[in-house]
């Protein structure tokens, strides 16, 4: 993955270009603003994350825990350090702040 730097916007593809986002530095911190196709990933942390549902809905599961709907508005956090597992019945654009 591409780090972002000041100034400049790094473009990332994951999972055979199914996932795809932006990364840039924002008034909030670091960001990447991003879509998903329909379909299940699985991604893990090294910071931690706050991901926020711009368009579309989906099924997350983070460690020890059970999966939790998340719809169009609605934001979860994200630990460091952990693997979770999330599915996209439809595509979703999303913005993750992280650092």
């Amino acid at each position: 993955m591409s780090e972002s730097t000041e100034g400049t916007v790094s473009h990332n593809v994951y999972f055979d270009g199914k996932v795809k986002s932006l990364a840039l530095d924002t008034d909030k911190g670091k960001a990447t603003v991003g879509v998903m196709k329909k379909g299940n990933y699985q991604f893990s942390t090294s910071t931690p994350e706050k991901m926020i549902i711009i368009a579309g809905t989906m099924d997350v599961k983070l460690p020890e825990g059970t999966w939790t709907k998340y719809h169009e508005k609605e934001e979860f956090d994200v630990a460091s350090g952990i693997i979770f597992d999330i599915i996209c019945d439809t595509d979703v654009a999303y913005i993750c702040y992280y650092g």
